[in-house]
């Protein structure tokens, strides 16, 4: 058994853990986000390090390609570097953690509201925005695949969008392109197949309003990990991370829409998606090993941005396999896709 008997609350704790257990590398020197910081977690990946061996890096003086330098850290490989790692962020055993989810889907545990929370302890709204070097600009995005990705994008996201019909919320992980200081282009899967945050797009663009979106960057691993679960379209993850934490996840209301948040995370995104109108996303580093061509996403106007005071902005590496988010979908998919074969389709 893992020593951490209940799964760290927010994120920063579980990096104190991590260091704990030497599992945390803290690295000072200056570090370029737009050209060597993802490559330089990648080799991990890529360089013949054994699985267990693998470790997150914690970036403490981040600068750009024009030499600015950013007051927040930038953490890679913090949820899934490696199984282990996952596993003490679901604090059990990786032989556990197919049990840990069948049983959070089954007695989900609905989330507390709070009036006050860490994750709003700065607030940016307004011409602070849209200012120059202001709004998405005043964030360490690193490039994910430098020379080939088309902008600075968030890779380690929660999209929280509502059911306009059923008020359900639904999480998921949706990567974002910095588009201006003011605007992302939301991978939402904007096509027949989409997800349930697509499905959510669908109803608003009938009522003819534009679709609340609140994006978590760096949440409790509990509450990230059940982005990229497979769990239906109308059930709420937040309470699967709530069955899964042992407790309700705190949540508080988001400052300019209609969304709870959790009020534990290190920065939070507000906006609202356009119904009328989708705007090409770049070329990105996909996780299959190529690079995607331009495509058309969901456009979000940012109403607001909002961090601890000491936050850490997390990102992970989507790439091909190995990588951290094939780690993430290893460990919890392949017990839960193994039962359903020996228990349905045998």
């Amino acid at each position: 058994m893992t020593e951490t008997l209940r799964p760290s609350p927010d994120l920063q704790s579980h990096l104190a853990v991590l260091e704990q257990k030497g599992l945390l590398v803290r690295i000072d020197e200056p570090i370029n986000k737009d050209t060597e910081l993802h490559p330089f977690v990648r080799c991990q990946f890529v360089g013949g390090v054994s699985e267990e061996d693998r470790k997150a890096f914690l970036f403490t003086n981040v600068v750009d390609g024009k030499g600015k330098r950013y007051d927040m850290p930038v953490v890679v490989g913090a949820l899934a570097a490696s199984p282990e790692i996952y596993s003490i962020g679901m604090a059990r055993p990786v032989g556990e953690i197919r049990d840990a989810w069948v049983e959070a889907i089954a007695a989900p545990v609905k989330p507390v509201a709070v009036n006050a929370a860490p994750c709003q302890e700065v607030v940016i709204k307004g011409d602070d925005l849209r200012k120059p070097g202001g709004g998405l600009a005043v964030l360490p995005v690193p490039v994910s695949t430098p020379g080939f990705d088309a902008a600075p994008t968030l890779t380690s996201t929660l999209a929280i969008t509502v059911d306009p019909e059923s008020g359900v919320q639904n999480m998921s992980t949706n990567r974002a392109a910095l588009k201006a200081t003011d605007r992302l282009g939301v991978r939402m899967s904007s096509r027949i197949g989409g997800a349930g945050g697509y499905l959510h797009w669908l109803k608003y663009q009938k009522m003819g309003k534009p679709m609340p979106c609140a994006i978590v960057v760096g949440a409790a691993p509990v509450v990230a990990y059940t982005g990229p679960q497979k769990l239906p379209v109308d059930f709420d993850e937040i309470t699967v991370a709530g069955a899964l934490m042992g407790a309700p996840i705190r949540t508080v209301k988001a400052l300019t829409v209609d969304i709870a948040i959790p009020a534990d995370s290190e920065v939070v995104i507000e906006g609202l998606i356009d119904i009328e109108k989708l705007e090409p996303e770049g070329p990105f580093g996909e996780s299959t090993g190529y690079v995607a061509l331009e495509d058309f996403n969901m456009s979000m106007q940012v109403t607001a941005i909002t961090h601890r005071r000491n936050a850490v902005f997390a990102s992970i590496i989507s790439q091909v396999t190995p990588s951290e988010s094939s780690t993430l979908r290893k460990v919890a998919f392949e017990p839960i896709f193994l039962t359903h074969l020996k228990q349905h389709l045998s």
